[in-house]
């Protein structure tokens, strides 16, 4: 049984510091890593972030007493003051794993805690550094190899949820009765604003089309944001004025029948003066349905699938997936493009007033609100600049003369001379080449700003550069550096600015801030425009939509997804016991067969199992805590034993990989780990990420075993003698 560590008493006796040396060495790897024990510490702030069901948690700014709500680790981790070296290393690994997944942030700060707890408990066992540097890092490597036989393709997974009993119906209102089975699906409506160019309200009407007998031409179809209070009117085939056809519905309807649709219980009770929205007052798009079922539901079932439940992103993303498949069809582009994706967050209106618009929604002020008033259905001369528009400003790499000493570089005393002549020539070059619209990547001045507003001169400031390459390719502009490079070549055309309208045709004023979009005929580009009236939440609804937006991202760059629901992480628990289980003999090279680092091998046998149990035990609580937070488990410990529960049924199949796909495919896995999809009854397989969710294994443990060897060769205290002479002095490094 091993000791508690204990500080050193005074010693006299050769034979008593003989005895108490496995005590010495117990004593300093107590205090030795401090590291992981604040790695472990940091990380179990975020176990309530963990799963679909995910416990927000409210961070309060000390300063302001302002709260945010925060559903993700990053968040956690960029609020949390971080002064210790484990602290910074730990923020940069969340950082990197966010800046190239958007996601699988939660599960990396909960194995990293959970991985640090089991070393730490290896070290209690006296398990030398790099035997469990060795076989934690081949372990983890196996386990990768062996889940690949749970990954599945995008072909196959379309195919699988379009055969299955699966219908996009799932987050359809229960009192929202519609005649056509098929609500929810890629063919889903696009709300879009009323006023649409006449060029992006006429949709071509796919030639594959065909009408079904169970629709008849008095139902009308319901766009997917219904639930949102928005409408979308039907399309009209292109040189058909009496009829409207959408392409493949089956849905035959006269031009001139103007049916007012019921919105859901949730909106019945508010009076239709205020939330009553006419169908007249939008366009829609419709995808036309492919003769192949897979083509119609793929994307869309695909991205409900990698939901994990985030209910009302999804349906959002399955409207720009439904406007963009398409846009592929008729000009061979790209089906899912997350570069023509942007979002603009409203304060102030219901999260039901949330939807897709075409083009650019953004926020301005009053001021520039005025100006926008007189460009109206006008079109706009566009220019784009990439960079700031302040007298300031200098492009990357620029090199300042030599041989020159500046003195001061901005005195107050000349600021009203020679501020002036700048603001006074910049505005001279925007008058003469009769710019309307400046769209800036950066910063503007704000005094150049008022002058602008003076001259009827609308520039918006920190837009993206998608945003400004999107403009740039359908108005043929090229953006400036600075002013003074503009040409006439360098104007664009076409553009058109006005009032953001809501789901009920009016024009939003929310105080300081005022939405306005902007459009250009052709544009592939796509808002998402999201609301609510909770200002802590405005971040976390954000952070929500583009996790689901980069989920479906990287599932069609991988070309493939695991199965999700924890079948991974009960497949890696199940072939580690089987390692572990494994008997090693030292003398035969057959049994480090698993360890490829053989030079480490002779160390590692020993204390194979061990350390096995202890990456297992990772897992195995990320397993347990996911079933807890869903609350399909009383307690951790009622969610653990399911899981060994399952653990033994998998090895008494034989094939663990089979048995967890039968389970799987039955929705029977972890008891519903899926999280909320399983109260609506449907089948609704989960899915995850496969790139995303191994590196943030990998990731996990690079970053608990580098802390591990670096305090290891840190070490405080007495007895340095002692330890030089031990048996164990190799493990030590003296600085």
């Amino acid at each position: 049984m091993p000791l508690d560590p204990l500080p050193f008493p005074p010693q006299t006796g050769w034979k008593k510091r003989c005895c108490l040396l496995p005590m010495a060495f117990r004593d300093v790897n107590a205090r030795r890593h401090i590291g992981l024990q604040q790695l472990s510490s940091l990380a179990l702030a975020g176990r309530t972030l963990l799963g679909p069901m995910k416990s927000c948690k409210f961070i309060v700014d000390e300063s302001t007493n302002q709260s945010t709500l925060i559903g993700s680790a990053v968040r956690l981790i960029e609020s949390l003051d971080l002064t210790s070296a484990a602290g910074q290393l730990l923020n940069e690994t969340i950082q990197a794993q966010n800046k190239e997944f958007k996601t699988g942030m939660s599960t990396l700060l909960f194995l990293i805690g959970a991985w640090s707890n089991a070393i730490l408990e290896c070290l209690q066992q006296n398990v030398p550094v790099s035997a469990i540097v060795s076989v934690m890092s081949e372990g983890l490597n196996s386990c990768c190899e062996r889940v690949q036989c749970l990954q599945i393709s995008i072909h196959d997974v379309n195919k699988e949820l379009c055969s299955s009993s699966v219908r996009p119906n799932a987050f359809k209102s229960k009192t929202c009765q519609i005649g056509c089975d098929s609500l929810l699906n890629p063919q889903i409506i696009l709300c879009f604003q009323k006023e649409i160019s006449a060029s992006e309200e006429v949709i071509p009407i796919n030639s594959c089309s065909y009408q079904e007998d169970d629709c008849n031409s008095n139902e009308c179809l319901v766009s997917p944001l219904a639930d949102f209070g928005s409408i979308a009117s039907l399309v009209k085939p292109v040189g058909d004025k009496s009829t409207s056809v959408i392409s493949g519905s089956g849905v035959t309807t006269s031009s001139c029948n103007k049916q007012k649709l019921t919105h859901s219980r949730y909106f019945s009770t508010l009076g239709k003066s205020h939330f009553s929205s006419q169908q007249g007052n939008f366009q829609g798009y419709l995808s036309g349905q492919s003769a192949d079922p897979c083509e119609c539901y793929g994307l869309g079932h695909l991205a409900m699938a990698l939901s994990h439940g985030n209910q009302t992103s999804v349906k959002l993303l399955q409207s720009i997936v439904a406007y963009q498949q398409e846009r592929a069809e008729c000009s061979g582009s790209s089906q899912f493009n997350i570069a023509e994706i942007v979002t603009c967050c409203l304060l102030g209106l219901p999260e039901s007033y949330s939807c897709v618009s075409p083009g650019f929604v953004t926020l301005v002020s009053p001021e520039q609100a005025t100006v926008i008033k007189h460009f109206e259905d006008k079109p706009l001369r566009i220019l784009l600049m990439d960079g700031d528009l302040t007298e300031q400003y200098r492009h990357l790499g620029f090199n300042r003369p030599c041989n020159v000493r500046t003195i001061l570089e901005h005195p107050s005393l000349w600021e009203g001379r020679a501020g002036d002549l700048w603001l006074s020539s910049m505005l001279d070059i925007l008058i003469n080449f009769e710019v309307n619209l400046v769209l800036v990547k950066g910063n503007v001045c704000k005094n150049l700003m008022e002058r602008c507003i003076a001259n009827s001169i609308l520039v918006i400031g920190f837009v993206t550069r998608d945003v400004l390459c999107a403009f740039g390719e359908v108005t043929s502009t090229q953006p400036v550096t600075y002013l003074t490079q503009l040409n006439a070549s360098c104007v664009g055309s076409g553009a058109q600015v006005e009032l953001w309208k809501a789901c009920d045709g009016r024009a939003m004023d929310l105080g300081e801030l005022v939405p306005v979009r902007i459009k250009v005929q052709g544009i592939p580009l796509l808002t998402a425009v999201l609301t609510t009236t909770v200002a802590s939440k405005v971040q976390l609804i954000e952070d929500q939509f583009w996790t689901l937006v980069y989920r479906l991202h990287h599932a069609l760059n991988d070309k493939s997804v695991f199965l999700g629901g924890g079948a991974v992480e009960l497949l890696c628990l199940s072939h580690i016991q089987m390692l572990a289980e494994q008997p090693l003999q030292p003398a035969n090279k057959n049994a480090v067969k698993e360890f490829h680092n053989l030079w480490l091998a002779p160390s590692a046998t020993e204390y194979k199992s061990v350390v096995l149990q202890a990456l297992a035990s990772g897992w195995k609580q990320y397993l347990s805590v996911v079933m807890y937070n869903t609350a399909k488990a009383a307690s951790e410990l009622e969610a653990c034993t399911t899981v060994d529960h399952h653990l033994k049924k998998a090895a008494d199949c034989g094939s663990p990989s089979a048995y967890i796909l039968k389970e799987f495919r039955r929705d029977d896995l972890l008891r519903g780990c899926s999280g909320p999809f399983a109260d609506h009854g449907e089948g609704l397989k989960v899915y995850d990420n496969v790139t995303a969710k191994m590196e943030a294994w990998r990731r996990a443990l690079d970053l608990v075993l580098l802390v591990l060897q670096t305090d290891a060769e840190i070490i405080t205290g007495p007895k340095r003698n002692q330890l030089l002479n031990s048996h164990m002095s190799s493990e030590f490094m003296f600085l």
